[in-house]
């Protein structure tokens, strides 16, 4: 590839980041959305946009196992909460096969088993489509829920009605990754808000009650005459001491954090701490769940994100940065995006005087270590982005 080429896909790559940053920054406005409002709309939408009778979505709970929760045209609650196991029924199969399964005739199709046939029988059912909404995962894709479209009388789904489903699935899977980063960011956002008050409880209260304590435990020595006097401080000193303990264990509570929280808590203190340092508004932003890392590549990931802020906040001139954590490829991709001013990137890159270029180096030499890559790309028009990817501990490494 020439270099015009790789610049080319270079500043194509950016542009995508650049755009899933604005579609992130979105769903953290869209409060709202979450994993049940997604797909109670869906089911309404299979019915019409099938031309069916009924339409029902089918959560998955557990690997082998989905749970029919949303309906709309059902005429009884025999499907509601209904479990459907794995290879059970249509749903059952889409969950085997991945794909759509469709019947003319629910109870008399001999393509599927039969375990439900008294349901079917209550709503009035007869040909039945069922289709998997599909989500992405680091690993690859899997099937998150099942949309379900029903006849009641003679009739059949034909090609035009499976992809109409399809595209209402499509549409909820999108709708359900939106979700998924948001209760990610929402989480994250809980998480440090955590952090910040054990911070603030031990720095002050914790350093209050020690001070207080230490006092008392003076003024006892010197009342040793004062029987009287002398209990009663020693009851305030017991007093103190079940606070103390009480405030520990209220803290330790605080600083409980799964492990794939604490690196996004991590940087998110960062940002929040450049803000409050240069003025600029910076905010993380979460592209799904990444999976527990070892210290050594925690930390390097931390010191790329340091190492961007820094850069921004000496040379970049920037209104707003974004820093942006996700798993791609196999691995775990951070990347520092700032919106400074045009040519404010090719100064920096000129200016190694201060170790920001060495820095870069650095980080780049310690990614290639591990099997991965750092990348610095300026926009003409302004703005930089810092980019590393570090992939997974082999199978087998412990990644903690």
């Amino acid at each position: 590839m020439s270099p015009s080429s790789r610049a080319a896909v270079e500043r194509a790559f950016d542009q995508q980041h650049l755009l899933d940053t604005l579609l992130s920054e979105r769903d953290g406005l869209l409060s709202v959305l979450d994993r049940v409002l997604a797909l109670s709309g869906t089911a309404r939408l299979i019915r019409d946009a099938a031309g069916a009778d009924a339409g029902f979505v089918a959560d998955i709970e557990g690997p082998d196992k989905a749970v029919i929760r949303w309906l709309a045209g059902n005429r009884t609650d025999s499907l509601q909460d209904l479990v459907v196991p794995v290879g059970q029924g249509v749903g059952g199969r889409v969950l085997a096969l991945g794909e759509p399964v469709r019947v003319r005739d629910y109870v008399s199709a001999s393509s599927i088993t039969h375990q439900f046939d008294w349901v079917i029988r209550r709503e009035a059912m007869a040909a039945m489509l069922a289709v998997p909404i599909v989500g992405e995962r680091s690993d690859g894709t899997t099937t998150v829920a099942v949309a379900y479209a029903a006849l009641r009388g003679p009739g059949e789904f034909g090609e035009r009605a499976v992809s109409a489903v399809e595209d209402i699935a499509a549409d909820a899977a999108r709708a359900l990754r939106l979700a998924t980063l948001a209760e990610a960011g929402r989480q994250t956002a809980v998480a440090a808000e955590r952090h910040r008050m054990q911070t603030s409880l031990h720095d002050s209260v914790g350093a209050m009650l020690f001070s207080i304590g230490a006092q008392v435990r003076d003024l006892r020595s010197t009342l040793v005459d004062n029987p009287g006097m002398s209990s009663r401080l020693g009851r305030l000193e017991a007093d103190i001491s079940a606070a103390s303990l009480a405030l520990r264990e209220a803290l330790l509570a605080l600083s409980e954090s799964s492990p794939e929280r604490a690196l996004p808590i991590e940087l998110s203190e960062h940002c929040r701490s450049f803000e409050a340092r240069t003025g600029v508004p910076a905010r993380l932003v979460q592209l799904g769940e990444v999976a527990p890392l070892d210290s050594e590549r925690t930390n390097l990931l931390v010191s790329a994100v340091r190492e961007g802020l820094l850069n921004a906040e000496k040379h970049a001139d920037a209104g707003a940065v974004v820093v942006s954590l996700g798993a791609v490829d196999g691995g775990v991709q951070v990347a520092v995006a700032d919106d400074g001013a045009a040519g404010a990137g090719n100064r920096a890159a000129a200016n190694s005087s201060d170790g920001c270029g060495l820095g870069i180096r650095m980080l780049a030499d310690r990614a290639s270590r591990l099997g991965g890559r750092v990348s610095l790309v300026h926009e003409e028009d302004g703005g930089s982005t810092l980019r590393i990817m570090l992939p997974y501990p082999p199978v087998g490494e412990d990644r903690r």
